[in-house]
Order: structure tokens, then sequence, then C-alpha cells
């Protein structure tokens, strides 16, 4: 079923998680063992990040040095069809633009339709760990905007190759990324709410959020995209906060403010397991807020945190 018919026929709040792959050379069982407990809310949704490849310099027998591509976390694809299997789930793929060329995210697509995926969320993705700005494959797209209107081509019949006639016409439901606090190569908030309006008006079915910690950020965020006829279901993203480290990686790595509240607990603790509390109970007001005011779903961020993600949606089932 598609994200936004699970969100049509829903009478309150529905529940998602996000995973990540796992490392090459674990197996899926690793997935089965974050996910099995979760499951017993019975998630309408499960959503598999895509990170692109990396590249390394290995030093060879002669002395010198030979860049190589690496791929550390395949497997989307697969993973997807695992969990449709194994749960009788609805899978949504993460896609991006670095890494691949139009052709091979044709051939994704493909992939994904036959195997019965009817989501997407498509991303532009982040630059490569040895470039400042984000530079896109040869023959690849851009920016997400040019992502989704490939999708979207795809679901009209309109295929790379020139000669395809009547090709068979993809159903795709395509979701997009929203930033409360912006992102943070856009100069304002308007600016990227223009953005995002134009992956709307090029079919975007709805919008998941960064995430974020303050839930004020979120709702003035939904205002403003309605101010500025974005209508579409916008889903709030949630994590919790587990460790001291955190309290650093996560605005440098995602530019998001975390309050002085939370920080402030946080900074009082004297270990993790005290951290990981005080974020417990931070993401469960947090949900229970949300909740309240009717979000369409409250999607996890689980990414190695099953146990805290049980605890909090126990709370509010």
């Amino acid at each position: 079923m598609k994200v936004i018919d699970h969100i049509r026929q829903a009478k309150e709040s529905l529940i998602s998680f996000e995973i990540l792959p796992p490392l090459k050379g674990k197996t899926i069982n690793s997935i089965y063992e974050h996910l099995d407990p979760l499951m017993e809310f019975k998630p309408s949704f499960i959503n598999v990040t895509y990170h692109r490849s990396e590249h390394v310099f290995k030093k060879k027998a002669d002395g010198t040095f030979e860049k190589v591509e690496v791929r550390k976390r395949p497997g989307t694809v697969g993973i997807c069809a695992a969990l449709m299997n194994h749960y009788r789930v609805d899978a949504v793929p993460h896609l991006i633009c670095g890494g691949f060329n139009k052709r091979e995210t044709e051939d994704a697509l493909i992939d994904l339709h036959f195997i019965g995926v009817d989501n997407v969320l498509v991303l532009r993705g982040d630059a490569a760990k040895n470039e400042t700005v984000f530079e896109p494959e040869p023959g690849g797209n851009q920016f997400a905007l040019d992502l989704l209107k490939q999708v979207q081509n795809l679901n009209t019949g309109i295929y790379l190759e020139e000669d395809i006639r009547d090709g068979f016409r993809t159903n795709f439901c395509i979701g997009v990324a929203g930033y409360p606090e912006k992102h943070f190569e856009a100069p304002n908030l308007q600016t990227d709410l223009a953005f995002l309006k134009a992956k709307v008006a090029a079919g975007a079915d709805y919008v998941v959020t960064q995430m974020f910690f303050d839930n004020q950020k979120y709702f003035d965020f939904v205002k403003r995209c309605r101010e500025n006829d974005i209508n579409i279901p916008i889903i709030p993203g949630l994590k919790p906060i587990t460790s001291k480290k955190q309290l650093s990686v996560i605005p440098r790595t995602f530019h998001v403010d975390i309050p002085d509240d939370l920080s402030n607990e946080i900074m009082n603790c004297k270990t993790d397991a005290d951290v990981e509390k005080v974020g417990t109970e931070w993401l469960l007001l947090q949900s229970k807020e949300l909740k309240k005011a009717g979000v369409p779903v409250l999607h996890y961020y689980t990414l190695g945190k099953p146990k805290v993600i049980y605890n909090v949606v126990k709370e509010i089932r």
C-alpha cells in the first residue's frame, strides 16, 4: 500500500520506523533482531536508508596508492524485499542522487517495481566525504527535484530510451525531505520552502522532516508550508539523544538546534545511561504532544537504538 493511502485511511497518528542497512559482512539477521521487538507496534511502513559509496586510498605492494570505490552499506533493494516478505509490511527505500547516474537509477526503480515496492523517498544525499560540495555523477541527477521528476517520468511511462513506446507505467508514491530549521545550504527558510513547493508541484505525495527536538519548530514549519500552499502530509522525524557526544555531533552533522532545557539536563548527567533516560523521556514528551496535535505519522529514526524507541512507543500506543 502507498504511504499516502495509509495516511488517508488512518483514524489516528500512525507509527513508522527507519533503519540502516547492515555494514557489508553482516547478515539480514541483524535487521530482524533490530526490528523484531518493534513490530509489536504494527508500523505502517519501514524506511530503509541508502548511503553513497566512498572513495578510499589503499596502499599497493609497490608503495603507491590506488583510489578504490567502497560501498559500506549495500543492499537497500534486497532489504526492502526481505522486510516485505518477512514481516508483511510496506518498505520505503531511499533513493539518492549521489553515486548513481540516471540509467542506474532507472534500473533500480524497475527492480523496485518488480519486487512490489509502492513507495520511494527521494533525496539528493550528502556530498562525498572527500568533497566540500555535492557533485552529481556524470549523467546523474543533481538535485532531489531532478530525481523526483525521473520517478514521475516512469510513473507516466517515460523511459530514458526514447525508442520505448507505451512503456509500462509504474505507480510509485513519492516522499521528499523537509527541514523545519531549513536545509543548511539554503540561504533562508523561505527559499527552502520554495524548493519544497517545486517538489510538490512536480508530484511529491508527502514530506518527512529532518529530526528536531523542539516541537514548536515543527508546528511553525507546517504553518509556513500551508501559508505557501504546500498542503501534502508532513510527517515529523524523531530521534532520541542517548549520549553526551551527540550534543556536538547532531548539530554539526544534521544542522539542528538542541533546546537549552534538554542540553542542560544532558550536561548534568554523569553517565550515558543517565543521558539515555533523559533522551527517552524527552522523546516521549515530544511524541505525546505531536500525537495529540494529530500528526499523520510518528516517524522514528531507530538507527541502532531500538530499545529506546520501543520504550517510547509502548507508552503512547
